[in-house]
């Protein structure tokens, strides 16, 4: 199976060790594609064991797991990585169509691994001659775009 972050890599080589703790992310760009993956999987203990220690908070578990459960993720798309900072687009479905999350995020290296330490969000719309999130291989405005 192909991985939820669309690295056109196996799930199984690609973020499953590290959701499973088998292995830990060696750039920035790894552990955000595996944050990702996570919030697909309603995986909230990987996302606050991931970040950094000032927004670790058990509570967000349950909140993580039921927003999962409230949208449907369409794929990730990663603009640009560099040093520790990571900008995406993550695309998502929910009750009110389709969105764009689009964030630059800042990670740091401590205590020999990397995590999540904040990021800053950009208000993004769907293009309407931009692929389909939803991958039907059409223009959005051709596809869920459609009024």
């Amino acid at each position: 199976m192909e991985c939820y972050c669309k690295s056109k890599k196996e799930f199984s080589k690609c973020c499953e060790p590290y959701l499973n703790d088998k292995s830990k992310p060696s750039t920035p760009q790894e552990l955000m594609r595996s944050r990702y993956s996570a919030y697909v999987l309603g995986n909230g203990e990987y996302l606050v064991k991931t970040a950094i220690k000032e927004q670790r908070y058990e509570d967000d578990i349950e909140l993580i797991k039921e927003y999962a459960k409230s949208v449907a993720w369409l794929g990730l798309e990663i603009l640009h990585a560099e040093n520790k900072i990571v900008e995406f687009k993550a695309y998502y479905k929910d009750k009110d169509g389709i969105k764009v999350q689009h964030e630059k995020s800042n990670f740091i290296y401590e205590d020999g691994i990397w995590l999540y330490k904040d990021g800053k969000l950009f208000n993004s719309k769907i293009e309407r001659n931009e692929p389909c999130p939803c991958q039907s291989g059409r223009k959005y405005k051709k596809c869920c775009g459609v009024l």
